[in-house]
């Protein structure tokens, strides 16, 4: 499912809530390296080698009525994009072959632009979930996708993340909450937009809305 699966599995988890009254579910999310690792020279090749890191995490899920006292948030949206059916999104990011025969995944120069992409598809399929009509035009997300300013505090906990623990892939977005709710920051009604990007290509992104005020664990980051 690629480094957007915890985002999947999440959805999957939030489906089976709706099926099965009264129950839990439990997300865990990690990745295997290794069995990608690449020992040959091609360069575009080498590069996953550098970036992914092995992390892990686990989410709870319930669906009763007497846990809405004690949870952290609410679950309000799932959104998954997928561009499998366009062949350069679907090649950006790719297990192949060399030409010495050495399985690896490749990289494609053009991924940013498709990650973009998916991102602007993303938003304009949660934007009509989310904002009101009057904030659902299309100009607004082309602005959003060429001026998109972030102050340093929006990006701290990725790139925190990054720091800390490398590329944790399916994890990485466990990793970013967890430090945004370390440092204090998760708020009552707070709404948080969750965005994962995978091979495919995916993007995937979830909503969830803080219960309370979520205090800093003494075991986070």
């Amino acid at each position: 499912m690629g480094c957007s699966a915890g985002v999947i599995n999440l959805d999957l988890a939030k489906d089976l809530l709706h099926v099965h009254r009264n129950t839990y579910t439990v997300v865990l999310s990690t990745e295997n390296i290794t069995q990608n690792w690449y020992f040959g020279n091609r360069k575009s090749m080498l590069i996953p080698n550098c970036l992914f890191r092995v992390g892990g995490s686990a989410l709870l899920l319930s669906n009763k009525s007497k846990d809405k006292r004690r949870a952290k948030y609410k679950l309000i949206h799932v959104v998954m994009t997928h561009r499998g059916a366009d062949g350069k999104a679907f090649r950006c990011f790719y297990q192949e072959q060399d030409d010495a025969g050495k399985t690896g995944v490749s990289l494609s120069k053009d991924l940013m632009a498709i990650a973009g992409g998916a991102l602007k598809i993303n938003i304009t399929t949660l934007g009509p979930l989310v904002l009101q009509i009057s904030e659902q035009l299309l100009a607004v997300i082309d602005e959003l996708e060429k001026n998109l300013q972030l102050l340093p505090i929006h990006v701290e906990a990725s790139r925190m993340t990054l720091h800390l623990f490398g590329n944790t892939c399916s994890s990485s977005i466990w990793y970013e909450l967890s430090y945004t709710e370390a440092k204090g920051r998760m708020r009552k009604r707070n709404r948080v937009w969750q965005i994962a990007f995978g091979s495919g290509f995916k993007c995937n992104s979830a909503v969830r809305e803080a219960l309370r005020n979520v205090k800093p664990s003494s075991n986070g980051p």
